[in-house]
């Protein structure tokens, strides 16, 4: 394998994402000067590693923005793969539109390697739109006239993963596992510290190398074998699993949304991809890029990284770090912006004699298992309302016990601004006929400090407005209590 190049400079596409996040700051480590290209750079703003990286606003379906973006790179990393449609265009569409936006700007720049992530998958079956788009995608590239090496993985285990989080919980959470007929199937997973290896090392993959290359840990597992391996290293016992012919995969997503943190959304793609047998069928990538020191990991011992990581509260990127389905994506609107529009706010404002900093640290550890400190029964049940209809629901939790930081799911909301101290907002992903924010202040008083909540809604027409006014009676317990108990929690711990 050759040599890098004199520290070269790589885009990074889908540095927000769960791949991206963590390869950015190990291709910093090897030397590489990295640039990354986000639709919104707010979500990058408390990442430890944004202040040694050059950062360009621009979409991947937008190609008048990327050609500031891949001038003067040599190696361009595409880590985008949307779990839903965009613009109102075919998710497979909004894919190969993407794609090619990305080969024509990647060729006129003249950039010398494309390295995709794509998907492990058979050959000669109808595959599902999610791998089939995978797999069109990675064409797309490979005829783009720049070398392009298409690293098709399949199961990534690690702290944060998707699969890794399916797996966990349906293990953790049942005795007893009636699942699908593909339980049944093969697969051979990879642990994310070997993907990040791979990736890594096809930066410098000889020039004229453009083609595709299986990637997967040394173990192929049926899918209850996984199961059952990681309850050995989590200290469960082994669960009896029954396979079912009637579970379609829209019916087992339905399944592994409720039972899991999963939505909906993204428990579709995911177990569509369980349907086949999806194993390493060359190994082509040896011949160019060694195994890293000491192998490539077995998954218990992928599982066990993982679980090492969450227990330290270490988990540098997760699954929940993706933009949830039909979620508001634009931020609040300032409050003169307002005018003409029908918009709805429940305010509360308290004293209370404990610091300013003690009340923050309460408002910043809210959520997860810390709770909202008000009538808990009530938010489980529109919890578990919003799992039914498909979306997110309460037990996303939250990455770390007591910090937050912008673009992190907390919940069924995703953190749009913090400034850490005094104001949190975070935004609504759940399933409702409008936009949702919960702003949270903190100012410091004579006597202490001044605690300020404000939910704001901008109702979706009629069915908005009835939605605002059947809740409107549950705002006077829920929010009111919140405030109250979030500023007696922090004169309590004043004491």
């Amino acid at each position: 394998m050759e040599s890098p190049d004199s520290r070269g400079l790589v885009l990074v596409t889908g540095a927000t994402g769960y791949i991206g996040g963590r390869l950015a700051p190990r291709l910093l480590d090897a030397g590489y000067r990295v640039r990354v290209l986000v639709r919104n750079p707010d979500r990058l703003r408390d990442v430890p590693w944004a202040g040694a990286v050059e950062i360009i606003q621009g979409d991947l379906l937008d190609a008048d923005t990327l050609d500031a973006a891949f001038t003067d790179v040599e190696v361009a990393y595409y880590l985008v793969h949307s779990m839903t449609s965009s613009y109102g265009a075919s998710f497979e569409d909004s894919e190969r539109s993407s794609a090619e936006n990305v080969a024509i700007a990647a060729k006129r720049a003249g950039v010398g390697r494309i390295v995709y992530l794509g998907g492990l998958h058979p050959e000669g079956v109808e595959l599902s739109r999610h791998l089939r788009s995978r797999a069109e995608v990675g064409d797309v590239l490979m005829a783009s006239g720049v070398p392009t090496a298409v690293l098709q993985a399949g199961v990534v285990i690690g702290s944060g993963s998707a699969a890794f989080e399916m797996v966990r919980h349906l293990t953790e959470v049942l005795p007893y596992m009636p699942a699908p007929r593909w339980v049944r199937n093969v697969i051979q997973p990879i642990a994310v510290r070997d993907v990040l290896h791979y990736l890594i090392g096809a930066a410098a993959l000889p020039a004229g190398v453009n083609r595709t290359f299986d990637i997967g840990g040394p173990d192929v597992l049926r899918y209850g074998q996984m199961m059952n391996g990681y309850a050995v290293e989590a200290g469960l016992p082994q669960r009896p699993i029954a396979p079912l012919p009637v579970l379609t995969p829209r019916l087992a997503s339905h399944w592994v949304n409720l039972v899991t943190p999963i939505p909906r959304s993204l428990a579709m793609p995911l177990v569509e991809s369980l349907q086949y047998d999806c194993v390493v069928r060359e190994h082509g990538i040896d011949e160019y890029i060694p195994a890293p020191d000491g192998g490539l990991a077995g998954y218990r011992r992928a599982v066990r990284l993982a679980l090492a990581k969450m227990k330290d509260g270490e988990v540098e990127t997760s699954w929940q770090d993706a933009s949830v389905a039909d979620a508001a994506s634009d931020p609040l609107p300032s409050d003169p912006d307002w005018a003409g529009h029908t918009v709805f706010t429940d305010d509360r404002t308290r004293e209370t004699p404990a610091s300013p900093e003690r009340v923050w640290a309460v408002v910043e550890s809210i959520g997860g298992e810390n709770g909202w400190y008000s009538f808990p029964l009530a938010w489980s049940a529109r919890g578990w309302m919003d799992k039914i209809v498909g979306g997110v629901g309460l037990r996303r939790g939250r990455r770390h016990p007591t910090r937050l930081n912008t673009g992190e799911a907390l919940d069924w909301w995703r953190v749009e601004k913090i400034e850490r101290g005094r104001f949190l907002r975070l935004r609504a992903e759940m399933k409702v006929p409008g936009l949702a924010w919960l702003e949270m202040t903190v100012d410091q008083t004579e006597t202490g400090s001044r605690y300020r909540q404000r939910a704001v809604f901008f109702p979706h027409g009629l069915a908005g407005r009835l939605y605002w006014i059947a809740i409107l009676p549950f705002h006077g317990v829920i929010f009111s209590g919140m405030a109250r108990r979030i500023t007696a929690q922090a004169a309590r711990e004043s004491d």
